[in-house]
């Protein structure tokens, strides 16, 4: 992805990576290796759980979206403004109330999905 979003008069402006990535938090040597690129994910969405699973002790960071920014965190975005806003889904409470997580797991996801909120014209 770093080397496409450096190719000029490309359609390479704006890129963003979304997925399961399956590394752990900062620090951490995967981690480190994705924020190397120059990929920078939403601080905000730091805390929040990624799996339907997670709980206060055993919370996982593989789901992410992140986006080129210059070194000192700039967001390399043209016409886009990241507004600070990001976060999870919660869906359980409402699909197949009746099943358990794991079975909901099987049929939807145990992923929860991430979302990120960005202003039009650049300010």
């Amino acid at each position: 992805m770093r080397d496409w979003a450096d190719r000029p008069n490309d359609w390479n402006n704006n890129l963003m990576v979304l997925g399961d990535f399956n590394r752990d938090r900062i620090g951490d040597p995967l981690y480190e290796a994705f924020v190397a690129t120059g990929l920078w994910p939403p601080a905000e969405l730091n805390d929040v759980p990624r799996t339907i699973f997670d709980d206060d002790k055993n919370r996982h960071f593989y789901d992410q979206l992140a986006w080129f920014s210059e070194p000192d965190g700039t967001p390399l975005l043209d016409g886009l403004t990241y507004t600070q806003r990001a976060g999870c889904f919660d869906f359980i409470p409402h699909i197949m109330t009746g099943l358990t997580r794991n079975e909901i797991s099987w049929r939807i996801s145990d992923h929860y999905p991430l979302w990120s909120e960005f202003r039009l014209g650049g300010s």
